[in-house]
């Protein structure tokens, strides 16, 4: 009997078998000749991997004319699921999105129509609760861009309930999946808000005030090397991994959102070697992390959690004399100082800056108390947005549950 998990309580009874190919409308996507100006404009969106950020189609930066329309692509009309069969290895997880209007596709985008007796919204849900299913029909192709089989796509099972029971899914899992965009739109604004203010801040044009009342006085400017007591990489040596170890060896990908985060799959060393590297220094509480290889910018305060981390060269460590290590950690987040390492950085095999060219930077630097009022001030709204980032996690993990338990 192939029934939900869970289920509305007004509807009971086995649900329709079909295949997924029975109950939908396939088609292939082009693109209009790059070189003739007329099919190209502002009349019809024209989507593609890179337009397809959202789970919601119908903006593009690319639009072509009707003629073009007619000359190379495909229209999708309203509610079409658009689904990315090339490039898909690109992504975390295949995009795919439901057309709010008519809108043009490319090849490397397939359309799926559902005939009538399929509601649109609800295989739209139902794709994205086979979405490790339809992750599993992707192959490499070319550089490993990789394609999705849409064959294998086609021949899924899809269990089909009345039209009315469709409508409910699809509207409470509607109501769900708007519950995410609000806060992910919140999230966005308590981001950009913070933006706004640490510019404001770091330029001067906000300043705090005394707790007495009094004015604070003129902020030092001074380069990163005089500001710091110790400034270092970590090992450039080879170690042997030991996968029985409590000591980790770890990287700028460790560095995430001002934590160190770790998981099962990072590499573990040794006593014998973790001692090695940490041989003629060692890292104290208040220093801070900073990624110079790979991913540049990343920052993270050391903590004595962390004391059975020792980290590769991707990773800078500094300890600052006076300036306190919260205010540094901000400073360094904000887009001036991002700025300044992407302008010395060089390119390689991989982007990188050297230590010295990081020790030139020169930073301002405010009195003490000033310093802890701006980073107080910057680490409540970081709190806030903390807050939203593990409601928006919450909110995904119980849709996952949700549809895991409302599909067959």
């Amino acid at each position: 009997m192939a029934v939900p998990k869970l289920r509305f309580k007004e509807f009971d009874g086995d649900l329709t078998e079909s295949k997924l190919v029975e109950l939908t409308l396939w088609a292939s996507g082009g693109t209009p000749a790059k070189d003739i100006p007329e099919y190209w404009g502002d009349d019809i969106p024209l989507i593609s991997g890179a337009s397809m950020h959202t789970n919601q189609l119908y903006e593009s930066d690319v639009k072509i004319t009707r003629l073009g329309l007619q000359k190379g692509s495909k229209l999708a009309p309203k509610d079409s699921i658009l689904i990315l069969v090339r490039g898909s290895m690109l992504f975390n997880k295949i995009p795919m999105g439901i057309t709010l209007g008519d809108v043009a596709f490319n090849q490397d985008v397939k359309c799926i129509r559902p005939k009538q007796e399929l509601a649109p919204q609800f295989l739209f849900q139902w794709l994205h609760a086979k979405e490790n299913t339809i992750q599993n029909k992707v192959t490499a192709t070319g550089i490993g861009a990789g394609k999705l089989d849409t064959a294998d796509l086609q021949n899924l099972k899809l269990y089909k309930p009345s039209s009315e029971e469709q409508t409910k899914i699809a509207s409470f899992l509607s109501n769900v999946d708007e519950k995410i965009n609000q806060l992910t739109q919140k999230h966005e604004l308590l981001s950009q808000y913070k933006q706004g203010m640490m510019q404001k801040l770091f330029s001067q044009q906000l300043r705090f005030k005394a707790d007495d009342g009094s004015e604070f006085g003129e902020w030092e400017s001074i380069s990163i090397k005089s500001a710091v007591s110790f400034i270092k990489d970590g090992t450039h040596g080879t170690h042997q991994d030991d996968p029985t170890s409590h000591l980790f060896l770890l990287s700028a990908k460790n560095l995430q959102n001002g934590h160190v985060v770790i998981d099962e799959k990072d590499r573990r060393i040794n006593k014998l070697e973790f001692d090695s590297i940490y041989k003629n220094y060692g890292l104290n509480t208040g220093d801070i992390l900073l990624s110079v290889v790979g991913t540049i910018g990343r920052v993270a305060i050391f903590k004595e959690e962390y004391k059975n981390y020792a980290f590769q060269r991707s990773v800078a460590f500094m300890r600052f004399k006076s300036a306190k290590p919260e205010f540094i950690f901000q400073l360094f987040n904000a887009v001036d100082f991002q700025n300044e390492l992407l302008v010395r950085q060089v390119v390689s095999a991989q982007p990188g800056i050297y230590l010295g060219d990081l020790s030139k930077i020169e930073i301002k630097l405010p009195c003490q108390e000033e310093q802890t009022k701006i980073a107080n001030f910057l680490s409540a709204i970081d709190q806030k947005i903390e807050v939203v980032a593990q409601q928006i996690e919450q909110a995904k993990t119980w849709k996952k549950g949700l549809l895991q338990q409302m599909f067959v």
